[in-house]
């Protein structure tokens, strides 16, 4: 973990490249304490300590099933899962859970050092318990997440390959049916890839969604707390930060490091994980 001074911060944004119905704006300083937070996402290695320490089950391996990208499963297979109606590149697809990233006979013994997936917010909840940690809020995660910089669209700055550089792990090609990997990546990353931010922190745009604490709203911070803001007291769904491999510009830019959206907190998917965070 890196420790952070906290302090005031701009945090949002309104560069119009967000959804409205996301919440991403007003721009508004934010005051924080100080607090530590993991420089990458919890990996399958560590998530597989947990789960041998307790005996955990997830969500996903409960219900028995959870979502997979429809490109990364065998034709089979992809036939016979249901697809999402609204967005029909995911597949719910049975056997699949952080054990077996796109179902029966995947593995992660070759992606130990990725981060783990098919973790819903009570998963990610329970291993921080387990770890002597919590979840960060959302305002800690965008602090950590812009790394020193103020009002940039990204981590490391306005650019998004600066020098023709990749810095995150998204979508290149044609979404959602040809992906070129320019970046190395198809689906998920080791969770130490691409250079840090300013804070030392890997991958907090792009290869993996990562729940935060609080829960989600799109109005409540408009006239919310200003110090330390934890959220809405109630609501059906968490907070989620970062974007994934999956995310592309013809459809979502959620790679920006203001950007966020919402899902129930039993939901999951192989393209959602989470850090840890920790009082100072």
């Amino acid at each position: 973990m890196v420790p952070l001074p906290g302090g005031p911060f701009l945090m949002g944004g309104t560069d119009g490249e967000g959804f409205p119905a996301d919440g991403e704006g007003p721009v508004r300083e934010v005051r924080l304490r100080p607090f530590r937070i993991d420089v990458h996402a919890v990996s399958n290695a560590r998530f597989a300590e947990f789960a041998a320490d307790t005996g955990h089950v997830t969500e996903a391996e409960r219900y028995g099933w959870s979502h997979v990208f429809a490109g990364f499963l065998p034709g089979a297979l992809r036939r016979d899962s249901p697809r999402v109606a609204e967005t029909p590149w995911w597949c719910a697809v049975r056997g699949a859970d952080w054990r077996h990233p796109e179902g029966p006979g995947s593995t992660v013994e070759e992606r130990w050092d990725h981060p783990v997936v098919h973790v819903s917010w009570n998963d990610a909840a329970a291993y921080a318990r387990w770890a002597g940690l919590r979840l960060p809020t959302e305002a800690e995660w965008e602090y950590a997440a812009r790394g020193g910089l103020s009002r940039r669209r990204y981590p490391w700055g306005d650019e998004l390959t600066p020098g023709g550089r990749h810095m995150c792990n998204i979508w290149q090609g044609a979404f959602p049916t040809k992906n070129t990997a320019e970046d190395g990546h198809r689906g998920t990353a080791p969770v130490g890839s691409f250079p840090p931010n300013g804070y030392g922190l890997h991958n907090v745009s792009g290869n993996v969604w990562e729940w935060c604490a609080d829960r989600f709203s799109a109005t409540f911070h408009i006239d919310g707390p200003r110090d330390n803001p934890a959220g809405p007291p109630d609501g059906p769904a968490r907070v989620l930060r970062g974007g994934s491999y999956l995310c592309h510009d013809s459809y979502c830019t959620r790679y920006r490091v203001a950007a966020r959206m919402g899902n129930t907190g039993d939901s999951s998917s192989g393209h959602t994980g989470f850090r840890c965070a920790a009082d100072a």
